[in-house]
């Protein structure tokens, strides 16, 4: 469908930095490109990592990423291309296809595998992790896929067409929304020539993810395999993409939670002590039950 395009900001942020993401492995040896780092989780939460895979050569994915546990936070895994089976410790099997979401609340914890259904071929996406405040991390787990034709779709009058996966733009509401975190999160496609904007508080975290072509904001160009960090003025209302070319770019955004990060690998927590108990319970099967008791 088609969308009128929002009234024009007044005052639109600027790009405080552009990072580069880091080259590195997980899972039993996925190479894919770390985007946001551990030491920006205070400044961009409540996200705590955003991951970009992509390759044609197998050797780079074909083994996945066998059992492994998470507490405290969740997991979005968008699919650009390729197929993906999920299996987990609450019962939950999918499979995650060409242009799909897989969204998982790890909360008090789960056990899952996310293991390529291909042996040639490109794979391509991305997994944003999203903390949980205190009071939610150690709830039930929960699991949904979306196929590419269940996530909300629009295309503006200038021919720019967004997927909302998460959050609410131009009137279209997205395929999950979260009342504590209020995260937005849209793939943008920009034809040469088009701009599109997007309202923001100016009190929530945003980054912009440019995965083809480039993009410019605020005057500054931001090419590919480049993180926008967007700046937190008072003053912005919102934020302007433009592309001269073709151009694909994610923009990320929410609300921040403010409370401290204890961070263990796969375990995300408030505390060193709740990290302690997660291990614990990891080590003695115990990670996704509801409650334990001290000895």
């Amino acid at each position: 469908m088609s969308q009128h395009p929002t009234s024009v900001l007044q005052q639109p942020r600027r790009i405080e930095r552009l990072v580069a993401g880091q080259a590195t492995s997980d899972g039993a040896g996925v190479k894919l490109t770390r985007v946001l780092t551990q030491d920006l989780q205070r400044r961009l939460d409540p996200f705590l990592m955003l991951d970009a895979f992509g390759s044609d050569d197998p050797d780079d994915y074909i083994a996945g990423f066998p059992d492994h546990p998470h507490r405290g936070f969740e997991t979005i895994t968008y699919m650009i291309a390729g197929r993906m089976l999920h299996r987990d410790s609450a019962g939950h099997e999918g499979l995650l296809e060409n242009g799909g979401v897989q969204w998982m609340t790890a909360g008090r914890g789960v056990i899952h595998s996310e293991i390529p259904q291909q042996e040639h071929g490109v794979m391509e996406g991305f997994q944003l992790w999203l903390n949980l405040p205190g009071r939610d991390k150690m709830n039930s787990p929960w699991y949904r896929d979306f196929k590419n034709a269940d996530l909300p779709q629009f295309t503006t009058d200038a021919g720019v067409s967004v997927t909302v996966i998460a959050g609410e733009s131009h009137g279209v509401t997205g395929a999950v929304t979260r009342d504590a975190t209020q995260p937005l999160y849209l793939d943008i496609h920009l034809p040469a020539g088009a701009a599109f904007c997007q309202p923001l508080s100016s009190a929530h975290n945003a980054f912009v993810y440019v995965y083809r072509g480039s993009v410019t904001i605020d005057g500054k160009v931001v090419p590919a395999q480049r993180m926008a960090l967007l700046a937190n003025d008072p003053a912005s209302d919102g934020v302007m993409i433009e592309a001269t070319a073709d151009a694909k770019a994610l923009l990320i955004a929410g609300r921040p939670l403010n409370e401290p990060i204890a961070q263990y690998g796969p375990f995300v927590m408030n505390t060193k002590e709740e990290i302690y108990q997660a291990l614990a319970d990891f080590r003695d099967g115990k990670l996704g039950e509801e409650a334990h008791t001290s000895a």
